[in-house]
């Protein structure tokens, strides 16, 4: 099997489901829906023979990742590269919030948020650098086969848009990426294939159907 990196979003926490900015800066636990999550896609995904396994070292995408790596046995490596951007003085809040205490960055980060960071934040551009070095890592040390990367929301979709050749500054309105989705890009000779896009065919009806983002 060639080169494919398998995204994985972290489960569902107490702020996802509250739809709150969450980033680099907060470090939620999963919450019960969020731990079943995990173990649903570790168990559909168990007898993948996966190359690697990466997460980024925030508490709510380690567990997801542990799912899978206790039923496997493989290791877990941390890359704080798949940290999630870093949302500065919005972290914690609500949308209708920082656009009434940041109306003004608000509005120049939904306009562009690859040049525009939120307030005290991190530029959408900032986490495409780091993400494709993290890639460019991962081609260099592994010549085929799946390796699974446990990230975040606006990281998956930002490395997608990197990957693509989409607008980096567009990812907020041209990707889903719900809690447990995966998406599936293969590193093939003539560029990234994307395979699949936000599949949570993983999780039973029931989670699948949560409230949340």
């Amino acid at each position: 099997m060639p080169l494919t990196l398998y995204f994985l979003r972290h489960g569902q926490t107490p702020d996802s489901r509250a739809n709150l900015f969450c980033g680099s800066g907060r470090d939620p636990a999963l919450t019960p829906d969020g731990v079943a999550m995990a173990a649903e896609f570790a168990a559909s995904y168990a007898t993948m023979p996966w190359t690697a396994i990466h997460a980024s070292p925030l508490t709510r995408a380690m567990q997801t990742a542990r799912a899978l790596a206790d039923l496997t046995g493989q290791p877990i490596e941390p890359r704080p590269e798949l940290a999630e951007i870093a949302y500065g003085s919005w972290e914690g809040m609500s949308v209708p919030q920082v656009d009434r205490e940041f109306h003004d960055d608000y509005v120049r980060w939904t306009a562009d948020p690859a040049r525009n960071p939120p307030t005290d934040g991190e530029p959408a551009i900032t986490v495409a650098r780091r993400i494709r070095s993290l890639i460019d890592d991962l081609a260099s040390r592994f010549t085929d086969g799946p390796v699974l990367l446990v990230s975040h929301k606006a990281t998956i979709r930002i490395a997608l848009c990197s990957l693509l050749d989409i607008d980096v500054g567009r990812f907020r309105y041209r990707l889903g990426c719900p809690v447990a989705s995966l998406s599936v890009v293969e590193l093939t000779p003539h560029g990234p294939l994307l395979h699949r896009l936000a599949d949570r065919a993983h999780l039973d009806a029931r989670l699948r159907e949560l409230p949340g983002t």
